[in-house]
């Protein structure tokens, strides 16, 4: 007999008290504050705003704290916290041409109009562990400032190849509707490319990240190049309907990638490049890029291409990419299961009292 363990409430008053301990470690040592968090974790904090659709850097910290590191724990706390929140109003578009740019590298062009902006980045150093991190940083050594912004806009490095024709155009579609708000209603098929590029800001980076590397091993039709990865402050702007004009609210820090692809053409369309676009919140250059991989995987259909690859089929990317409901999915296994297992248990014993022995020998 199978027999479900009894504790009920004290069981569970217990565990969360086990956990509060695990949580804040040793005694001796000093607890974490949301702005450590907040500050030297930054790419943490960014993720869980990314995923957890909401942005407050403060909150992101929390929820990483609460769930004692685990991201994907974190963006559950956030997005679950996000759904109490009232919404009053949507913000303009924002315009990525006129972003205070930190940091912006081309992978296609040397030179560009503005140059390349290396920014604060690990790109360029050896992944070899600084064990001088380790030991506290002596208080009269002097930090040098953060990076700072350059004072006005940059040009797109892609306008240079829509001067020539050689890449797309960007054309809003007919009418220019409102997009689809994948937050406040459900996920629909066939999902148009703003419905798809909300989806990809949200989902998880693992899966975007084995998606992007599958187009890049041959799993697609396309040979990307990184026409342009900028990072820096945009403003995010509100025609309130009681005033009738634009004011400006505030300001994000946001990372933009616009990739460029190989099209051979269409009977439609000449031979050209195409665009795979990704953006997100704070930080996240390998996000943004793994996005527009598949934001271009998943064009395959309107670009009169054979969708015949994983990181081509809309359905399967989108419905599998979000990994609040993956991990809800899984983890809902460590709950009980008792008498669907008892079912399970009693249809092979009665199978295997019906059918003749099997052979103990191996094949």
């Amino acid at each position: 007999m199978y027999v479900a363990v009894k504790g009920g409430e004290t069981a569970i008053h217990h565990a969360s008290l086990l956990l509060a301990a695990a949580r804040r470690g040793e005694a001796d040592s000093a607890e974490l504050t949301l702005p450590q968090l907040h500050r030297q974790l930054r790419h943490a904090v960014d993720r869980v705003m990314q995923e957890g659709s909401l942005l407050d850097a403060d909150l992101a910290a929390l929820a990483l704290k609460q769930a004692a590191g685990d991201s994907m724990e974190a963006i559950f706390l956030l997005r679950a916290f996000r759904t109490t929140l009232p919404r009053f109003d949507y913000a303009q578009a924002l315009d990525t041409r006129a972003m205070r740019v930190r940091r912006r590298v081309s992978g296609t062009f040397k030179d560009i109009p503005g140059g390349q902006i290396l920014g604060a980045t690990a790109d360029y150093s050896q992944r070899l562990l600084d064990f001088s991190l380790a030991a506290p940083a002596a208080a009269n050594v002097a930090i040098p400032a953060t990076d700072s912004c350059v004072p006005h806009p940059l040009p797109t490095v892609l306008d240079m190849l829509a001067q020539e024709g050689l890449i797309e155009p960007e054309q809003p579609p007919a009418g220019d509707p409102a997009p689809y708000d994948l937050t406040r209603a459900p996920l629909m098929f066939p999902a148009e490319r703003a419905t798809r590029l909300q989806n990809l800001a949200r989902a998880d980076e693992g899966w975007l990240l084995g998606l992007a590397y599958s187009t890049q091993r041959g799993y697609a039709e396309s040979h990307p190049f990184a026409g342009e990865i900028r990072m820096g402050e945009v403003d995010i702007v509100l025609c309130p309907a009681e005033l009738g004009f634009e004011i400006v609210v505030g300001e994000i820090t946001v990372t933009e990638c616009q990739m460029i692809n190989q099209f051979a053409g269409s009977a439609s369309a000449p031979p050209q490049f195409t665009r795979g676009y990704g953006l997100a919140f704070g930080e996240a250059e390998r996000k943004t890029m793994a996005m527009a991989l598949v934001d271009r995987s998943l064009r395959a259909p309107e670009l009169g291409e054979t969708a015949h690859t994983p990181a081509q089929q809309a359905e399967f990317v989108l419905c599998h990419s979000d990994n609040v409901e993956a991990s809800g999915f899984v983890q809902h296994l460590k709950l009980p299961h008792y008498v669907d297992f008892q079912a399970e248990l009693s249809l092979i014993r009665t199978l295997r009292a019906s059918t003749p022995a099997a052979e103990d020998s191996p094949t």
